[in-house]
């Protein structure tokens, strides 16, 4: 039984037309394409007040009139408030846990060290059950980060990210020569998730990708239990709740995406407008392109300029039906204009971050390291679970990096699903996907392909523990996760 059918016969869509929220910019700096960042210590305890406070508490979230989730949220925002600072700028941050669990908050895609970086793998103290713990780091590299819960959840679904502990983290290169008009911030969620036998996974293979880790004879066990859900935001708001995108005809609008789901890889689109990607997860790209949809995995993000150059009233939402109709949209809106909204699928086409590369060649690496993802099924009643390289984590003492070496990573998925993996306070630069080279893209987050074969190239320069993971929460807490260690 496909997801989709599941959803449509089992719980009825939320409609409407609905709402964004305007916050954060970065435009299009140019940036080297390896990173050679030095360690940022901690700075000294300052006296007095932080530069922000999150506080992080139950609250009861309004998605839609007469519909409302409860949830864990920051400071009773869902995405939780916004940090906005400059590059190289000190920044302290209070994080008071109205809660009677232990959390840690993570600084997704910033160079600081282990003891900051909010994972309990690397060894950083927890926020206490009504206690406080105070983060201070040097905020860089520039572009657009966020910070979240990094919390274990295992079975169950109302802790770690499937919770509203997120929200955007903005830093403002020292020159930003980018030219826009505004600038909305967009995180795409599911909420209220549920245990069931449907496949969430929906990616459609690319048919032209060669999927050169697929064996020969596929694994006839039963899957285990996938995430469902049937309530979707943009923000904190249904498709129709709040307020729509406001613009005029000729602006350039800067769109900050996020998806910050725990577990499913989502496109949206815009119909009659292209998204000119100029950064992904926060980091230019080589070669920025226009693109009638934009794909992300969880714990991904993308700035692209969009052109005002259609008078209407649209739909931005999911290309995914179901989770459209049921709430992943928001309405953009011209001025002056009366007719009815408007959606319409965008052109059939696959998701390939080469596109946004350029041709040239690596540097050779000091070392190779392959790790090869595997899928324990779990059957229809139990849990999936995963193995790199053969093993659960933790992987002691198996990944060990020199500082100052670079390294190629190659990931071999030997498996039916598309993963986002995350590798904390590094960047890496993509090389190969699935046989095709490129250069020039630096992300922390990358979905690794049905079946496919990716390579990525980091400098090892940010002495310390270091956690790798799967993005969705699920597969994280179910062994896909390594540490790599500093000799």
């Amino acid at each position: 039984m496909k997801r989709r059918d599941f959803v449509k016969f089992g719980c009825a869509a939320v409609a409407g037309f609905g709402a964004g929220t305007l916050t954060p910019a970065q435009a299009s700096q140019q940036m080297p394409p390896m990173p050679n960042m030095p360690s940022s210590a901690p700075p000294a305890a300052p006296q007095g007040a932080a530069d922000f406070t999150l506080e992080i508490a139950p609250q009861i979230l309004e998605v839609a009139p007469n519909i409302a989730i409860s949830t864990i949220g920051y400071s009773g925002k869902v995405p939780g408030p916004l940090i906005r600072v400059r590059e190289g700028q000190q920044v302290t941050v209070d994080v008071v846990n109205n809660t009677d669990t232990p959390e840690f908050v993570h600084w997704h895609g910033l160079y600081v060290p282990s003891e900051v970086d909010g994972a309990e793998e690397e060894g950083t103290p927890m926020v206490p059950p009504h206690g406080r713990h105070r983060y201070q780091f040097a905020a860089r590299p520039a572009g657009l980060r966020w910070y979240h819960t990094h919390a274990m959840s295992m079975m169950d679904l109302h802790r770690g990210s499937y919770t509203g502990q997120f929200g955007f983290f903005l830093i403002e290169p020292t020159n930003d020569p980018g030219r826009y008009d505004q600038e909305v911030f967009l995180s795409l969620r599911d909420w209220e998730p549920f245990l069931t036998t449907v496949d969430s996974d929906e990616t459609e293979p690319d048919p032209n990708d060669p999927m050169p880790e697929k064996p020969e004879k596929p694994d006839a066990r039963p899957n285990g239990l996938e995430l469902g859900s049937h309530l979707y935001t943009i923000n904190d708001k249904t498709l129709g709740a709040g307020e729509p995108i406001r613009v005029k005809q000729g602006q350039r609008v800067l769109m900050h995406l996020l998806n910050a789901s725990a577990s499913q890889i989502y496109s949206v689109a815009l119909p009659g407008h292209k998204f000119q990607v100029v950064a992904l997860d926060g980091n230019p790209v080589p070669t920025p392109k226009a693109v009638d949809f934009v794909q992300l995995g969880p714990g991904e993000r993308a700035d692209a300029i969009v052109e005002m150059n259609r008078p209407g009233i649209w739909i931005l939402g999911a290309t995914r039906d179901d989770a459209r109709e049921a709430g992943m949209g928001v309405v953009v809106e011209y001025a002056n204009q009366h007719s009815d909204t408007q959606w319409a699928p965008p052109p059939k086409g696959f998701w390939d971050y080469t596109i946004f590369g350029h041709a040239a060649t690596h540097p050779p690496p000091d070392e190779t390291i392959d790790m090869v993802i595997e899928k324990i099924p779990g059957g229809p009643h139990d849990m999936n679970h995963w193995t790199i390289n053969g093993k659960e984590y933790p992987h002691e003492n198996e990944f060990v990096l020199k500082q100052g070496k670079r390294y190629r990573i190659v990931f071999h998925n030997r498996n039916d699903d598309d993963h986002p993996v995350h590798m904390h306070r590094h960047l890496f630069e993509l090389v190969e996907l699935n046989g095709k080279p490129t250069a020039g893209i630096v992300k922390d987050t990358l979905i690794m392909p049905a079946f496919g074969r990716s390579s990525v190239d980091m400098v090892a320069d940010q002495p310390g523990l270091t956690l790798w993971h799967c993005h969705i929460q699920m597969h994280m807490d179910f062994g896909f996760k390594a540490l790599f260690r500093y000799a």
